[in-house]
């Protein structure tokens, strides 16, 4: 039985026998009725309220109650509060929210770097936690989150939508019924196009401090798909990296867009005016912590990369290549998995600005001396290829069952962004990186259960 039909059945029985007694049936003429689970959420920028605040409120409302928001920035805080329609208190002081308003679950969508930082206190708090990817972004935070939930007895859950995606979950599915014999190698390549990858060097990730760099911020989506589908932890990793487009590499450069004096001749210039919801979250606050959303993508402060190449051995003895370039004229992957008896080969177009669109995206199966097959898998789902609002099903409102391993915990979490962390600590210092030496988690030839 679905957990919101058992939820409302047991309700309902549990009242007829109460108001069975003459005792209770004289004290109440209320039905009863379960207490929604407390949930608060620290982070209130556009990824907290646009995947985790409006969408929970309307397909859970009647099992979830927001009891707390929680932002560093006391304007963008209410200006939350207000989009979402919520009559929660909200705070700057994240001690303070979780002393009053004991959540059951905290939401974690703060800048990257300081994901370690809430989610121990949160645990500490006796709150399970759910936390945006990357778990967090070096390997000393990683091993404080593993130690964190060792001791409070809490659980984390990460939460990788692309798992999710019906795409992603074919792919999983025939993986899996070894059509094309024995996994060898992976080649995987990811490309960002010069409107969402550089809106990445706009914001707060252009710090490697505060994103990990991409390696670790945006590539971890693509490495848990990697551990995922292998079904495999890797083992070793060697990679490079640099930054060939943006931060120094132009002539000319700004603070930020909209005042910029060389607005008319930057192809990188974006009007944020445009978008009254950025306007109102980000414009409308940046006096009280001087973050600007719509900052210079030539910026010389910037320290992450834009072009990688990653090699990792996994301990199944799978090879894979990945590379990830943040300046692409379109977006989307192409990943091929060498098999055995044959091959699977996917080019997911996400954005492809001079072809028509297709309402599906096909897996091509070939079989070694045999026939090659195409599977068409719809597109048309709207949050990253329909991963998202089953994510969050899982999450809030799950029948328990999980037959395609989607669920991710702090072991999975880990895993993904050891790989980036292992990659950019490779190419500082020139040599490979072995997963086991970042923290205590021995990768395994099979991937363990959560």
């Amino acid at each position: 039985m679905h957990r919101r039909e058992f939820l409302h059945q047991s309700g309902t029985v549990m009242a007829g026998g109460l108001l069975a007694s003459p005792a209770i049936s004289a004290m109440t003429n209320q039905p009863f009725s379960l207490a929604k689970k407390r949930i608060a959420m620290v982070g209130t920028g556009v990824r907290g309220l646009g995947m985790w605040g409006a969408p929970v409120i309307s397909e859970f409302g009647d099992i979830i109650q927001f009891v707390g928001l929680c932002d560093i920035n006391p304007g963008r805080v209410a200006t939350g509060k207000k989009f979402l329609k919520l009559d929660c208190p909200v705070f700057t002081d994240f001690d303070q929210m979780m002393k009053e308003t004991k959540p059951e679950a905290l939401i974690v969508t703060t800048v990257d770097a300081t994901h370690d930082h809430f989610i121990v206190r949160g645990m500490e708090y006796g709150a399970d936690i759910i936390t945006e990817k990357p778990l967090t972004t070096d390997e000393t935070k990683c091993q404080a989150i593993l130690d964190a939930e060792k001791k409070y007895g809490k659980k984390v859950k990460v939460t990788f939508n692309y798992r999710y995606a019906p795409l992603h979950q074919k792919m999983y599915e025939l993986l899996r019924s070894e059509t094309i014999g024995k996994i060898t190698s992976v080649d995987f390549h990811w490309y960002l196009d010069i409107h969402h990858g550089a809106d990445y060097f706009r914001r707060w990730h252009r710090l490697r401090k505060n994103s990990g760099s991409l390696l670790v911020h945006k590539a971890t989506h693509h490495f848990d798909l990697l551990n995922w589908w292998i079904d495999s932890e890797p083992e070793e990793v060697f990679a490079f990296g640099v930054l060939d487009l943006y931060g120094k590499n132009n002539s000319f450069r700004h603070t930020q867009c909209r005042d910029c004096p060389y607005k008319q001749e930057c192809k990188f210039f974006w009007d944020i005016t445009k978008d009254k919801q950025l306007m109102d979250l980000y414009v409308a606050n940046e006096k009280y912590d001087g973050y600007l959303r719509d900052g210079c993508v030539f910026r010389e402060d910037i320290d992450i990369f834009d072009q990688m190449a990653v090699q990792i051995k996994y301990a199944n003895k799978i090879q894979v290549s990945y590379s990830l370039t943040a300046y692409s004229p379109y977006e989307g992957y192409r990943i091929s998995f060498n098999g055995t008896k044959g091959k699977l080969d996917v080019w997911n177009k996400e954005m492809q600005p001079w072809t028509e669109e297709q309402d599906y995206t096909e897996i091509q199966v070939t079989t070694s001396f045999g026939k090659r097959d195409i599977i068409k898998v719809s597109n048309k789902e709207e949050g990253h290829g329909g991963g998202d609002v089953r994510l969050r099903k899982q999450i809030f409102d799950s029948d328990g069952k999980d037959p395609w391993r989607q669920a991710a915990g702090t072991r999975d979490g880990a895993m993904a962004c050891l790989i980036g962390i292992a990659a950019r600590n490779s190419i500082d210092s020139g040599k490979p990186v072995t997963i086991e030496s970042l923290t205590n988690l021995k990768p395994q030839p099979e991937r363990p259960h959560s």
